[in-house]
């Protein structure tokens, strides 16, 4: 199911978590792992610097931009060389690429190599107009890779198990099926999670979820809640029963996302364990 796992580099100490995950499920599924280094194509051409250039009336030096690209593949192949070490460490096969262009379509495009993209939540450029917290890469990257995409905390922790929140969506069922093969090919245990106050909704989801599980070795618990999706989750998580929550990514639509935010967001932003979401 899992045969290749992207991770972008970036040299930032979330990446180097992020990078811990894919190695540490990699292992699990007996995958390889593509570990990206993208060359920011802003940063070669010079826009930013050019603007702040311009800003204090001092244009930059011939052969400025050139040192900056020859700067960022030493720092390139830096990262590329401690990823490779670490992977062999592990056992894990793999290899490298250092493409140039836009941070997140490049790790769209590149993706499509891949079965799943492991990325950090933050990364080093997180304080920059495309880099942060979702919103940025990451749902750049969630939205239009059409791969499935673990997003990680800060910290590292082994998975032992996992759970994931349905409500009966598309984005759901899809997750759902995910999950159960995600669940059989690494022996994690699974939970389903309903958030719910209606009974006879719950009643159907739960139906749903068990005619999804027939002819199936997967070890699924399902548990039901009520109260508020977003807070919920959250609270489950804590409770430190999982150590891997699954999603169907945006649910709602792109507008109600944009004026009011969406569990989604709200859920990796807050979360203490890895999020995989699945479009």
């Amino acid at each position: 199911m899992v045969n290749k796992i992207l991770v972008p580099v970036d040299g930032s100490v979330n990446g180097f978590n992020a990078l811990e995950y894919g190695i540490y499920i990699a292992r699990q599924l007996g995958a390889s792992l593509i570990g990206v280094y993208v060359l920011d194509v802003n940063l070669i051409q010079g826009p930013m610097f050019t603007d702040i250039s311009g800003s204090v009336g001092m244009p930059p030096y011939d052969g400025f931009f050139e040192a900056v690209e020859t700067s960022l593949n030493e720092k390139a192949d830096f990262i590329l060389k401690d990823f490779a070490s670490r992977c062999r460490r592990a056992g894990v096969s793999f290899e490298t690429k250092k493409p140039i262009g836009k941070i997140s379509q490049v790790i769209i495009e590149e993706g499509q190599n891949a079965d799943l993209i492991v990325m950090a939540r933050k990364g080093e450029h997180f304080h920059l107009k495309e880099g942060g917290l979702l919103g940025s890469v990451a749902e750049a990257v969630v939205r239009n890779s059409g791969k499935p995409v673990i997003v990680t905390p800060e910290y590292f922790m082994e998975i032992e198990s996992m759970a994931i929140a349905y409500d009966g969506s598309e984005p759901a069922k899809k997750a759902l099926k995910f999950s159960v093969d995600f669940s059989e090919n690494t022996a994690w245990p699974l939970t389903a999670i309903i958030i719910t106050s209606d009974s006879k909704k719950a009643v159907a989801l739960v139906d749903e979820i068990e005619d999804s599980l027939e002819d199936r070795s997967t070890d699924c618990a399902i548990v039901t809640l009520q109260g508020k999706e977003t807070e919920e989750i959250i609270n489950y998580i804590k409770e430190g029963a999982v150590e891997l929550m699954v999603m169907g990514a945006f649910g709602h639509n792109r507008l109600r996302s944009l004026i009011m935010g969406s569990t989604t967001s709200y859920v990796i932003q807050k979360s203490t364990i890895p999020v995989l979401l699945t479009r």
